[in-house]
């Protein structure tokens, strides 16, 4: 089974990485490993991908932005009576288990395709400002060499990064519109969003999944709103 919080809890707490990416270095933690929930929003998502695990904390990202996005839609009258309690804090919650957000623990294939297209939206975003060079890719694949990975998952991951650029290979994971937002919400996490390249990448990711501008408005607010 892809091990998609393996693989993103062993980039973000590998120590070289933190260091560089938390003294404003360059190079991979920069270029890469800073992406991999180590972004500015990422970093404040930690503690929940710690406790219910990566896709649950992405997924309670997007569903928390989902939610609120319809209250909005409602009005905020009849959204303060109709909306959960969970809905209405400042903080997210988990999506729930077997729903369009989040597959049940069973339903492995389901897992393990939500997962692959969420580490895919990361590593694209990582990849939107052209800093992941042939040099940063070595060192990436001596580190993710070293951990404790499956021969598969690290195979995943080597082809991803490997492979060209290629939105249209992000864009088309997004069978249904749930998961086009945790598409974007796993991108949003991944990077700084701190360069003219990266703005226009999201820009663009969220016109290619066809998200609603007020959605993806609550998605950065849900993003920025995670505790440090």
């Amino acid at each position: 089974m892809f091990d998609v919080n393996k693989i993103i809890t062993a980039l973000q707490t590998d120590p070289n990485a933190q260091r560089t990416a938390l003294a404003g270095g360059g190079g991979v933690a920069a270029g890469f490993a800073a992406s991999m929930l180590m972004g500015k929003s990422g970093r404040k998502m930690v503690g929940k991908a710690a406790k219910y695990g990566a896709v649950a904390a992405i997924g309670g990202l997007a569903y928390h932005a989902w939610q609120k996005s319809q209250q909005n839609k409602q009005g905020q009258a009849a959204a303060a009576s109709a909306a959960p309690a969970e809905v209405q804090d400042a903080d997210f919650t988990p999506a729930p288990e077997n729903s369009a957000f989040l597959p049940a623990p069973s339903d492995e294939a389901a897992v393990d395709q939500l997962g692959k297209a969420l580490v895919r939206a990361m590593i694209a975003a990582a990849k939107a400002d052209g800093k992941v060079d042939a040099e940063e890719k070595e060192a990436i694949f001596a580190r993710l060499n070293a951990m404790d990975l499956s021969a598969e998952d690290k195979a995943f991951v080597f082809d991803e990064l490997s492979a060209p650029f290629d939105i249209n290979a992000v864009v088309e994971a997004a069978d249904t519109p749930e998961h086009a937002a945790e598409i974007y919400a796993a991108s949003l996490v991944a990077i700084e969003v701190d360069t003219p390249a990266e703005r226009a990448y999201l820009q663009m990711l969220a016109a290619r999944l066809e998200l609603d501008p007020d959605l993806v408005n609550e998605i950065h607010k849900a993003a920025d709103a995670q505790p440090a």
